[in-house]
């Protein structure tokens, strides 16, 4: 069960751009798919090399994805509130290539697990694929981010028009 009324989820999603077409009937389907979990500060919530059973929508709080090459651990990125976590390694399911843990002030969070999701796609497809049309943009926003990233580093590396 979830801490946020029907009426608080529904609001947070219109004002996150999460899932914006479902109606608050809906919303209140599809809590019942859902789990609410708390991560504290340092908490992991997923280590690379896992393969991803839950895709989760950030509530409050921030989650930071880490990078150890051996030796070092490095923070690559993070995601904040009104966000989506764990798409990548839930839809592909491949193993994760970065541990996801919980900031400083702790994250709590929204989780659909793939049972609940193979439930969701049948009993009611048209949350489903707002939940999968929420992933895709997701992913679009990371692969945008990281083109900019990306090309910031070439510049910087290289300079402007060099090669």
């Amino acid at each position: 069960m979830i801490s946020m009324s029907v009426k608080e989820l529904f609001v947070f999603f219109q004002e996150n751009a999460i899932c914006e077409s479902l109606t608050k009937q809906e919303v209140e389907k599809l809590t019942h798919y859902l789990q609410e979990k708390e991560y504290a500060s340092g908490e992991i919530i997923s280590d690379s090399g896992e393969v991803g059973d839950t895709l989760g929508f950030i509530i409050s709080g921030k989650v930071q994805f880490l990078s150890f090459d051996g030796q070092d651990t490095a923070v690559v990125g993070k995601q904040g509130t009104g966000t989506l976590i764990g798409e990548m390694s839930f839809f592909d399911r491949k193993p994760r290539d970065l541990r996801m843990e919980a900031c400083k002030k702790g994250v709590k969070v929204l989780e659909l697990t793939r049972p609940m999701y193979d439930r969701i796609k049948v009993e009611e497809p048209f949350i489903a694929v707002n939940i999968l049309e929420n992933a895709i943009v997701s992913l679009d926003t990371l692969v945008r981010h990281m083109s900019s990233d990306i090309s910031a580093l070439g510049h910087y590396m290289h300079g402007f028009g060099k090669h």
